[in-house]
């Protein structure tokens, strides 16, 4: 167990070497279960155990004001009773707010414990499901009126949000196999000048329907402060939306440019020229042919960059602006690089005088 300065927060690993003295002293200290918060289960094996048993018995009986629950490393086959003691503890807190599983071998069953978060959905404010995979048990979230995040990470969304009557989403993230616009617009729609931070990720390098969700953000959503998208067309629809974002601080892309040489520097240049002058943060990260033309880029931007993630600084035209950016806009601090250790040592000493490269993993935000 490891336990911050307060007693706000738990983090609980369970090992079968814990001998049972402890699980005692444990269960006599009812004021510690009693103000948990925050508690994250690493759902292994372990749980099946006489131990495992005894301290999920103790969570279920002493704490009700948990806010966040997490399960981590969630599976199908364990034992009857640690399904049950689990649902045990979530009907048990007063107001569960924050809700996250995370699947180990993609779980198809869930023996009750999503459906057990009926008794939540009035509180829970946020969602995260990871590598999960679909079961009628999740479509309990449509009764959660109140739900500001949702986060889906490699797990069919399209059946879940096509029963979700969300209003109030602040946070949405879907990484998935595809991305459906028919299944995500009605969130959007709904959500409107509310949605804040947004996330969208294809791993099969295809958007269904792109432009309905390019044209539903730019006519819904007004107040996006933070935008990813993974794997969308560098089209000038895309400019436009970006444009139009007037509050927007932070922007990860990873576009797929098959498009002409010619025409991508010109999309470049208007990609920088309408850049709203809220941008503090852009992520370019993973996206080579974009990196190619940092130059153009930076030649053309104006917006008050903070920090700069690209995927090499190898070539002198691209040296050469980077160190006018610098000069001229007097805001960039860190330029993240994914090949940070190939950085040759000339180009790091000429580029650090003015700006502060570092490995790309030291200033990534995610939403």
């Amino acid at each position: 167990m490891e336990s911050g300065a307060t007693l706000h927060k738990s983090v609980l690993y369970v090992s079968t070497e814990i001998k049972p003295e402890i699980f005692n002293l444990l269960e006599q200290n009812k004021q510690f279960f009693s103000q948990l918060q925050d508690l994250s289960l690493n759902v292994k094996s372990e749980f099946s155990t006489n131990n495992g048993t005894k301290l999920l018995k103790i969570l279920a009986k002493y704490t009700t004001k948990i806010n966040a629950l997490k399960l981590e490393n969630f599976h199908s086959d364990c034992e009857p009773q640690l399904f049950h003691d689990l649902i045990s503890i979530i009907k048990s807190q007063e107001q569960l707010r924050r809700f996250s599983i995370i699947g180990e071998e993609i779980p198809m069953e869930f023996h009750g414990i999503i459906s057990s978060l009926k008794c939540q959905t009035s509180s829970l404010q946020e969602v995260i499901i990871r590598y999960c995979g679909y079961s009628v048990e999740f479509e309990i979230l449509k009764d959660c009126k109140n739900l500001e995040t949702l986060c889906i990470r490699h797990w069919d969304h399209r059946k879940l949000l096509k029963t979700l009557n969300c209003s109030k989403v602040r946070t949405l993230e879907i990484f998935d196999s595809q991305i459906d616009a028919s299944t995500i617009v009605q969130i959007l729609e709904k959500s409107g000048s509310l949605l804040q931070r947004l996330a969208l990720a294809s791993a099969s390098q295809k958007f269904w329907n792109e432009s309905l969700i390019l044209e539903t953000l730019k006519s819904f959503c007004p107040n996006l402060t933070y935008l990813h998208i993974l794997n969308t067309g560098f089209s000038t629809q895309l400019l436009e939306l970006i444009g139009n974002l007037q509050k927007l601080q932070f922007l990860k892309l990873w576009c797929n440019n098959y498009i002409p040489e010619k025409e991508l520097k010109i999309r470049i240049k208007q990609f920088a020229e309408l850049m709203p002058m809220t941008l503090q943060y852009l992520d370019l990260l993973g996206d080579a042919r974009l990196s190619s033309y940092i130059d153009i880029l930076l030649n053309h931007c104006n917006a008050p960059l903070n920090k700069l993630i690209i995927e090499r600084l190898d070539n002198e035209k691209n040296i050469k602006a980077l160190i006018e950016f610098c000069i001229r806009n007097k805001t960039l601090n860190y330029v993240g690089v994914n090949r940070y250790l190939n950085l040759d040592d000339n180009i790091r000493k000429e580029v650090e005088t003015y700006v502060t490269l570092v490995p790309y993993e030291r200033i990534i935000v995610d939403c």
